[in-house]
């Protein structure tokens, strides 16, 4: 089981802070796409992503027990 957080208006959109996912196996890449296809979230290009409270690239693997979390762009001034 993975754990994935969301932030900002990916957590408005989801509808909560965080969800968990059996048995996925795969890059962040390949979890993108699977959150726009099972959760209909889009334009996850553009989100930051951390794993285990480290950012990282979409090749990055997630393994089992892992907590990914989905950052988008944020703005201000």
């Amino acid at each position: 089981m993975i754990k994935v957080m969301f932030f900002a208006h990916l957590r408005e959109q989801i509808g909560t802070g965080e969800i968990e996912i059996n048995s996925f196996k795969g890059t962040v890449k390949e979890l993108k796409e699977y959150l726009q296809i099972n959760h209909s979230l889009n334009n996850l290009d553009s989100i930051m992503t951390a794993v285990n409270e480290e950012f990282c690239h979409d090749e990055t693997m997630v393994d089992e027990g892992d907590i990914i979390a989905l950052i988008p762009p944020v703005s201000g001034g």
